[in-house]
């Protein structure tokens, strides 16, 4: 049975961290998904993964820097919202997983067109 409570914390956040996101002055952290919020058993600590599916690899890096030095900001954002007495400390990652997705799909999607095209021969 998974931790109710955890699941909770993990939800508010994934609800919570992109209304912060849309708040802040960067245009590049403005438009960042929340995938998904991976909190450990104590909510010391909370692994938030983001989509950023137009950034180049340079620009996912200067996103992770800023993610890190507004860490604080959306730390205070959070304790407002929540009304908890104390934060996670967040790590931020962007999640290749969906880019990866599309990327296979459009590898079968060329190998079904081949097939259909010999088919055709």
């Amino acid at each position: 049975m998974k931790n109710i409570k955890l699941e909770r914390t993990q939800s508010l956040l994934r609800e919570l961290i992109p209304s912060v996101l849309a708040n802040l002055n960067d245009t590049r952290l403005n438009s960042l998904g929340v995938v998904s919020v991976k909190c450990s058993k104590g909510k010391y600590f909370a692994q938030v993964f983001l989509d950023a599916p137009f950034a180049t690899p340079q620009e996912k890096k200067e996103i992770l820097t800023q993610l890190k030095k507004a860490k604080n900001l959306i730390k205070e954002y959070c304790l407002e919202e929540s009304g908890w007495f104390r934060c996670p400390d967040f790590e931020f990652i962007i999640d290749e997983s969906l880019e990866q997705e599309n990327k296979l799909e459009a590898i079968f999607e060329t190998i079904k067109k081949q097939r259909e095209e010999k088919d055709k021969e």
